[in-house]
């Protein structure tokens, strides 16, 4: 398995759409969006101009697999906060999950030299807490009802990963290093 990261193109689009739509992929996301193909367009040109964000496309041996992205990259205070989601669900796996949230690491708290990486996740996303447990990141808040989705409430769980620990975790952790294009 080999997982690399490259800059999204407009032909990606109408494959981004169809994933970010899927009921397995929004269900624990902030929304549950109706996209259009125009409305794509226009997402990517404001991103690829928005220097606090940037986004990529995840392959897995080649193949679109997902997106995963950074946001605050212009915050003074140091702190980023990030997701991702492979939307291939042939193409998921625990390895190329350690792989895409150690190299972010690596690339936000090593590369760019930030203070600390934040998430936030649905709680009853259990497996992604459990993962980005496993990685090192502590639970900071869990908040009752956070977020109202089409007339229900989520508890959401906030992580973080400082780069202070990240150091000290790091030597001990067994992944594939992926290389975030700058």
């Amino acid at each position: 398995m080999s997982v690399t990261l490259r800059d999204i193109r407009e032909d990606d689009l109408e494959q981004i759409m169809e994933w970010r739509m899927a009921e397995d992929i929004t269900r624990y996301m902030n929304t549950n969006p109706k996209l259009t193909l125009e409305g794509q367009k226009k997402w990517l040109a404001s991103v690829q101009e928005n220097a606090d964000v940037r986004y990529w496309l995840i392959e897995v041996d080649g193949e679109p697999a997902g997106v995963i992205n950074l946001i605050g990259l212009l915050k003074e205070d140091g702190n980023l906060g990030w997701a991702y989601y492979v939307g291939e669900k042939r193409l998921r796996s625990l390895k190329t999950a350690l792989a895409l949230e150690m190299s972010m690491y690596d690339h936000a708290l090593i590369t760019l030299g930030k203070t600390a990486v934040y998430s936030d996740v649905f709680t009853l996303n259990a497996g992604v807490i459990q993962l980005h447990k496993l990685c090192g990141c502590e639970v900071v808040e869990e908040v009752k009802d956070a977020v109202e989705k089409e007339g229900v409430f989520y508890d959401v769980t906030y992580m973080r990963m400082t780069a202070e620990n990240w150091m000290q975790l790091r030597e001990n952790k067994k992944y594939e290093k992926i290389e975030f294009p700058m």
